[in-house]
């Protein structure tokens, strides 16, 4: 048994995955598109030749990358990353969400706990601290970079 990557059309991985599952193959165990991968489904499977069935009658999909993956090699897929990860304070950031949407901040501070970062509003007349989640802004300029 190995983990094998298939090729797909582009933005179609999830598509493709869910075709992949549907199949009730036997010898098919698990499939996983995740958002980082592009143009690749892994598939846990017992061996490639099963592929050579199912791939034909999917859509979207491309064929069989030749050789296996072993478990440490996808297992950073499976773990979440958190929304504050790449965020530092001071950083210029704007709100995609919420009441605050559109506005630019200032990251004053920032909770890896509870997934959450205080801002400070760049247009407030009088500052304000609004603690928003983690994926509710996007970095526009960093100290960092």
């Amino acid at each position: 048994m190995g983990i094998f990557a298939v090729k797909t059309t582009a933005s179609q991985e999830r598509t493709v995955a869910d075709m992949i599952m549907s199949r009730e193959e036997d010898s098919v165990h698990a499939a996983l598109a995740p958002d980082s991968l592009t143009s690749y489904v892994m598939v846990e499977a017992d061996d490639i030749s099963v592929f050579d069935r199912i791939l034909d009658e999917i859509p979207h999909s491309r064929g069989v990358v030749q050789g296996k993956s072993s478990i440490a090699e996808v297992e950073h897929f499976l773990s979440p990353k958190p929304d504050v990860e790449g965020i530092a304070e001071s950083d210029i950031v704007e709100l995609i969400a919420g009441p605050f949407k559109g506005e630019k901040a200032k990251v004053q501070r920032i909770d890896e706990g509870k997934d959450q970062v205080t801002v400070e509003l760049y247009e407030a007349t009088v500052p304000i601290p609004v603690t928003v989640r983690g994926d509710q802004i996007r970095v526009l300029d960093s100290d960092e970079r």
